[in-house]
């Protein structure tokens, strides 16, 4: 990455409202917020192993950042310091393309986050059910994903200094059970384990590709705080490094030992299955640890990715793309319409089983990522001279090529889809495509508050 020494175009810089009397996001909490964007520990990676094996696993955890987390973050790195503010790719792509395909870039990442978010209560009660079998399913499990949501979204409301600091303790307390247990199961490691090899004919090539995916996406989601960030274009580019290294260890490490220490069973790999190795290495104590490392990793994962969707709103909403009840803050610096929105959504989707929420997140974060590379190659073509105070070290040729691979990536998860994941995406999509323009009249009705205050805006192409 390279800091330009020529004389720039303000693109970016200024749009951010003045938020002086809020307390700004430092680099340590920024570092495990982009941890639990992405990862938050290695629970939810089970599946990699049952759909194809130790050895794919394994390697797909080593290579797949080269393909999909390292482009992302470097993009993610230069447009949030090329737009510090609230917003994120919103704001990319409104500026590349223009605030139409701005507004759906929005809606469909959003929609991904808030699909994605209700996992999080579902993984969190499948580590839980072996504990308490009453939670597996009927009024107690409702209630459970309702009364978590609900104590989480409070947590959110509190603005992102507790939500930041709170996730620097979860995520350390979330893996430390990992090695303690890679230092237990050292005398039971058989190397031979890991390079068992399967006929590729038996390998689920749609449950490995989408549980990749899933794990290792969302760098980008940061953007939308870059408003609230401390100092962002020193602190991202840093910070994102940082947990680039952190989420790779921290799903590589685990399973090496679980595959390692253990005969294979690939039918027992699915989600929670970490909390049984734990118990068979270490006894009913580490299982315990866990369990509740898990439990505490999911509500990393919820209030980090409440925070990303409620302040992507609100960014919407400072360039006039919603209402301007979504720009209104509480006395915490917290977007209150933002955050009560995207609760909702959560509790409407918690019903979906873990590979149809994964399934339909990744196909709607496919349109969005997409659109997210055009923007990237047409900024860097339309505003060469624009302030990047940090650039990723390659011309425009460059550019286009480091996003090939990624986007192949997109059009084989978007092919594996199963038909009635695409059809429910499609639908969401088109749902955006009206959504828009009937925003839009109600804007020139008047019948609505939007906020229009622009001037220092970016103009659009």
């Amino acid at each position: 990455m390279e800091r330009n020494s020529v004389e720039y175009v303000a693109l970016g810089e200024g749009s951010t409202p003045k938020l002086d009397n809020f307390q700004k996001v430092s680099i340590i909490p920024l570092v495990f917020l982009i941890f639990y964007e992405v990862s938050g520990g290695p629970f939810g990676v089970e599946d990699s192993v049952k759909a194809g094996g130790p050895l794919l696993a394994l390697l797909g955890f080593l290579l797949f950042p080269f393909i999909w987390s390292i482009p992302e973050a470097l993009i993610t790195a230069e447009l949030g310091t090329m737009f510090p503010e609230n917003g994120g790719y919103v704001v990319w792509v409104a500026s590349a393309l223009g605030p139409s395909w701005g507004f759906q870039q929005g809606w469909m990442k959003w929609l991904s986050g808030v699909i994605d978010n209700a996992l999080y209560p579902v993984l969190f009660l499948d580590y839980l059910k072996s504990a308490i079998p009453a939670l597996e399913s009927g009024f107690p499990r409702v209630m459970a994903v309702l009364v978590l949501t609900v104590a989480l979204t409070y947590m959110n409301y509190r603005g992102l200094t507790i939500v930041g600091w709170l996730a620097i303790f979860l995520g350390v307390f979330s893996l430390l059970p990992f090695l303690c247990m890679g230092i237990v199961a050292i005398p039971n490691l058989k190397p031979s384990r890991w390079v068992v090899v399967f006929d590729l004919n038996s390998v689920n090539w749609g449950l490995y590709l989408n549980t990749l995916f899933w794990n290792l996406n969302y760098w980008d989601s940061i953007s939308t705080l870059a408003g609230e960030v401390d100092n962002p274009s020193k602190t991202l580019p840093k910070a994102l490094f940082y947990a680039l290294l952190l989420v790779v260890s921290a799903y590589f490490f685990p399973l090496l030992i679980g595959t390692g220490a253990i005969p294979l069973d690939r039918e027992l790999w699915s989600d929670g299955y970490f909390s049984e190795i734990a118990r068979i290495l270490g006894g009913v104590w580490l299982r315990t640890w866990v369990q509740a490392a898990s439990a505490l990793s999911n509500m990393g994962m919820f209030v980090a990715e409440m925070s990303s969707d409620s302040f992507q709103l609100l960014g919407m909403a400072e360039r006039g793309m919603l209402p301007s009840v979504f720009s209104k803050r509480s006395r915490y610096g917290t977007p209150v319409a933002g955050i009560l929105f995207s609760a909702s959504g959560v509790v409407l989707l918690s019903c979906l089983s873990f590979q149809e929420i994964v399934a339909a997140e990744n196909f709607l974060y496919c349109f969005g990522m997409i659109m997210e590379f055009i923007a990237f190659v047409k900024l860097r073509m339309k505003y060469p001279a624009a302030s990047r105070p940090y650039k990723i070290p390659i011309g425009t040729c460059g550019a286009i090529l480091m996003c090939i691979p990624p986007t192949l990536l997109i059009c084989v998860v978007l092919v594996l889809a199963p038909l009635k994941v695409m059809v429910m995406s499609l639908f969401a999509v088109m749902v955006g495509l009206v959504m828009q323009p009937c925003l839009e009249y109600t804007k020139r009705k008047r019948w609505l508050r939007f906020s229009m205050s622009t001037s220092d805006l970016p103009d659009y192409p």
